[in-house]
């Protein structure tokens, strides 16, 4: 470490990092510039960004057009307010533009700045909407143990990690969680005959049934589970789940963040199952990282349903950066490089790529299960390949030995995530494997 970045790192400590315990960032990396998937440091490293810096970065770092996007509509203007009577025409561009796009039906747009305050307004929206039903009772939120939908107070307790929760009891009321559908260590109760699919969507079905339909106003999920260690569902679960709620009349809330436009192979990942959420949280990938965006899509019931209200009953909620002006032409802008480079396509093909190169790691003992969708992958590390015993300490061991070695993934639990930008190309994702190889060869 040059002493310019020791210099940088002990003035870094004026700031809090999320997540993460002050005295622990004195080796951190002084990130001075990106390109494509390759960050370079302060003092020189050049590292391959396995996570898009935070599952986020399709387009990869240094996208001029990006830049200029940003430039361009400041100069003309950056910001106004959104609230009532008054809107602006990038936000107005980018919503007419993503009507349709995830699913038919969902046509409408409420804007905010990142994935916590999408799932925030997700929940507050679907309270409002059975309010407006005549059913104030349903208020409840049915979550999964291993989910993660974001850090306010609300999405904190709607995060099924204890880690995220245990300093800031006591819980939030009306959160609900229920075993997530594991292929690998279901934690669920599997009766005779039943996948495991069928057993986690019994679970939900089960927990309605247990507080009272009349009180459950939501079950949200996450396609694929991020920082729950990249669990992909078996095929079975999904239409499962769309059936119970619409059986008890729960509204399904799909919780894009980290699977939205094109990371999992297609646009967004509920596409793999042909399955339709009434409310879909979306933000990272909207621009990129380039410019904070994120935002609810709500289905058409749900808007005819909030426009019946009346003038005393409105949606009384709001961002001072909802549909921001600069934002909100970036995410124009990055809609349409994804679109002319195929983001989907380009993640369904080297995502299995990756996938394969990963899975020979499987040689390894520590090494107890990869899984994969698109360019979004993990790899679980054990102790025990029978008991599949979950082994953290060596997870963070290969963690700093690939960054040792120029390559940057993510510790989630005992597993290593791998989200590179959609940019990448064969030799990059060759590297990926090469380089974590070489660290879980040095660990032993």
């Amino acid at each position: 470490m040059t002493n310019q970045t020791q210099d940088w790192l002990e003035k870094d400590k004026k700031q809090l990092h999320p997540v993460y315990h002050p005295k622990s960032h004195a080796n951190a990396l002084v990130v001075e510039r990106g390109e494509g998937v390759w960050l370079f440091t302060a003092d020189g490293q050049k590292i391959l960004d396995g996570m898009a810096g935070l599952w986020n970065v399709n387009a990869g770092y240094g996208r001029e057009e990006l830049a200029k996007a940003a430039y361009d509509q400041m100069k003309d203007l950056a910001f106004t307010s959104n609230f009532a009577g008054m809107t602006n025409l990038p936000s107005i561009r980018l919503a007419d533009k993503l009507a349709g796009f995830a699913y038919p039906g969902l046509n409408t747009t409420f804007f905010t700045s990142g994935g916590s305050e999408s799932n925030d307004s997700a929940f507050k929206t679907a309270r409002y909407y059975w309010k407006r039903k005549g059913k104030p009772t349903k208020y409840k939120v049915i979550a999964r143990k291993g989910s993660y939908h974001g850090v306010t107070l609300a999405t904190t307790f709607a995060t099924g990690l204890e880690k995220y929760q245990t300093m800031f009891g006591p819980a939030v009321d009306g959160f609900v969680h229920i075993p997530a559908p594991n292929p690998y260590r279901f934690e669920g109760e599997m009766k005779a005959g039943e996948t495991v699919g069928q057993a986690a969507a019994r679970a939900l079905e089960e927990a309605i049934l247990r507080e009272g339909a009349d009180t459950v106003a939501a079950f949200i999920a996450e396609p694929v589970m991020g920082v729950g260690g990249v669990i992909i569902p078996p095929d079975d679960y999904f239409p499962l789940v769309r059936a119970i709620c619409d059986k008890h009349e729960v509204l399904f809330i799909a919780d894009e963040v980290i699977t939205g436009f094109g990371r999992t192979g297609e646009w967004f990942a509920l596409k793999h199952w042909n399955v339709k959420p009434d409310i879909l949280s979306f933000a990272k990938a909207i621009t990129s990282g380039y410019a904070q965006l994120g935002g609810i899509q709500i289905s058409d019931e749900i808007r005819e349903t909030m426009e019946s209200a009346a003038d005393s009953e409105a949606w009384m909620h709001g961002y001072t950066y909802s549909g921001h002006a600069m934002a909100c032409a970036v995410g124009l802008k990055n809609l349409e490089i994804m679109e002319a480079e195929n983001y989907p396509a380009r993640a369904k093909e080297l995502g299995k790529r990756l996938l394969d190169g990963l899975s020979a790691l499987k040689e390894f003992g520590f090494v107890g299960d990869v899984r994969g969708l698109g360019l979004l992958c993990a790899v679980e590390i054990v102790s025990d390949k029978n008991a599949k015993t979950a082994d953290a300490v060596q997870a963070m061991k290969i963690f700093k030995a690939a960054q040792e070695r120029g390559l940057r993934t993510r510790p989630v639990g005992n597993s290593l995530a791998f989200a590179p930008p959609l940019a990448i190309n064969e030799e990059e994702v060759d590297e990926i494997v090469k380089r974590l190889g070489a660290a879980m060869d040095s660990v032993g």
